[in-house]
C-alpha cells in the first residue's frame, strides 16, 4: 500500500508497515497529542518521519495491557490500533484483528483477559487496510468457532489489498465468509450488534453499533470504522465520507438509542489513553469518562469540516 500526502483529516489507517524495526522509544507510554502531531507532520511532507516508522514497528513500544472502558467491554489492541472485545452470555465478538507482528500481541492480550479462543463466535472487521483485517489470517486457524465478517466493499479492499502487497508489507488475506450489509444485525447471547455502512475512509467501511454496560446503566456505542481520508479516489469518496460523517452525528442526536460512547478504531484520534487514566481514577458515583454524546459531536464536526477542506481540494484538481 503506497503512501498518499494526506491532511489532517486523513491521518488514519494509511500503510505504515514500511519502515525497519527499531528498540527506540519515541513516546513516553500512549500519549494522544504528541502521536497526533507525528502524523500531522507526515501529512505535511507527504513522508513518513524516520522515528514515527520505527516506532509504529516497534513491538515493546507498541504494547498495551488490556483494560476495561466498560464492564462487558475489553480493549485488546495495541497503542496506535485498536482492537476490541464485546462480551456477551454465549460468547465473544472481536473487533478488528491488528496486523503483522502484533496479531500475536493480540492473542495474549485475548487470552489475559480470560477469553478461550473457542469462545469467540465472530469476528468483525470495519475495513480492508492492512492494520485493521491484517491479522485475519494469522487468527483463522485459532478461531474454531468465528465467522469473519465484512460488507462486501471490505472484503474486495481487503483482499485486493493483500494481492498487491509484498516484500516486507506481505500479507495475505482470508475468503470472505459472511457479507454483510448496511442495517444487518449480529445477534449472540442476548447482545445485537448493527451494522452500518460508512464508506468514505474506503468504500468497504463499515462501523457497529451495541451496547455497553456501566453498573446499573447501558449506553448506546459505537465504533466508527474509519475516520480518516487517505487514499481519496476523487470527489465522490469524499462526499460519501461527509455523508458517513452526517449519519453518525444523526445517531449521537437521536432520542431513541442515542450513541453515547465512541470506543474508536485508533486511539490517538480520541483521547483513548487519557481516558482510560481518567477512567482508572474513577470513584464512587463519578460518571464514565467514555459516555459522553458531547465529545462525540466535537470529533464529528471536526471530522465534517476537514473533510469539506477536503472536497474543496478535489474538486479543484
Amino acid at each position: 500500500m503506497g503512501f498518499k500526502k494526506l491532511t489532517k483529516a486523513g491521518l488514519i489507517a494509511v500503510g505504515l508497515a514500511t519502515a525497519a524495526p527499531a528498540s527506540a522509544e519515541l513516546f513516553d507510554g500512549c500519549p494522544s497529542v504528541p502521536i497526533l502531531g507525528k502524523f500531522i507532520e507526515f501529512g505535511k511532507t507527504g513522508k513518513m518521519p524516520m522515528d514515527l516508522g520505527k516506532w509504529l514497528n516497534t513491538p515493546s513500544a507498541q504494547k498495551v495491557e488490556p483494560w476495561k472502558p466498560f464492564e462487558n467491554v475489553d480493549y485488546v489492541g495495541i497503542c496506535w490500533v485498536s482492537a476490541w472485545l464485546v462480551h456477551t452470555d454465549d460468547g465473544v465478538i472481536l473487533i478488528d484483528t491488528l496486523y503483522g507482528p502484533f496479531t500475536q500481541q493480540l492473542i495474549d492480550n485475548i487470552q489475559s483477559v480470560g477469553v478461550d479462543m473457542s469462545d469467540i463466535k465472530y469476528v468483525l472487521i470495519t475495513h480492508g487496510h492492512f492494520d485493521h483485517a491484517g491479522g485475519a489470517a494469522d487468527l483463522k486457524p485459532l478461531l474454531p468457532n468465528a465467522k469473519f465478517v465484512m460488507t462486501q466493499g471490505g472484503w474486495d479492499e481487503a483482499i485486493e489489498s493483500a494481492a498487491k502487497s509484498e516484500g516486507r508489507r506481505k500479507w495475505d488475506m482470508i475468503a470472505p465468509e459472511i457479507v454483510a450489509k448496511d442495517g444487518d444485525t449480529i445477534k449472540l447471547g442476548g447482545m445485537e450488534i448493527g451494522i452500518i455502512e460508512t464508506p468514505g475512509h474506503t468504500w468497504g467501511t463499515a462501523s457497529f453499533l451495541y451496547d455497553v454496560k456501566d453498573g446499573e446503566n447501558t449506553h448506546r456505542a459505537i465504533t466508527i470504522g474509519g475516520l480518516g481520508l487517505n487514499a481519496i479516489d476523487g470527489p465522490a469518496q469524499v462526499e460519501s465520507y461527509i455523508e458517513s460523517v452526517d449519519r453518525v452525528r444523526a445517531l449521537v442526536e437521536a432520542k431513541d438509542q442515542r450513541v453515547e460512547a465512541h470506543l474508536t478504531t485508533h486511539g490517538f484520534s480520541a483521547n483513548l489513553d487519557e481516558n482510560r487514566q481518567i477512567l482508572e481514577r474513577r470513584e464512587a458515583g463519578d460518571p464514565n469518562v467514555f459516555v459522553n454524546s458531547d465529545a462525540i459531536l466535537k470529533d464529528v464536526a471536526g471530522l465534517r469540516s476537514r473533510a469539506v477542506k477536503r472536497l474543496d481540494i478535489e474538486n479543484s484538481k
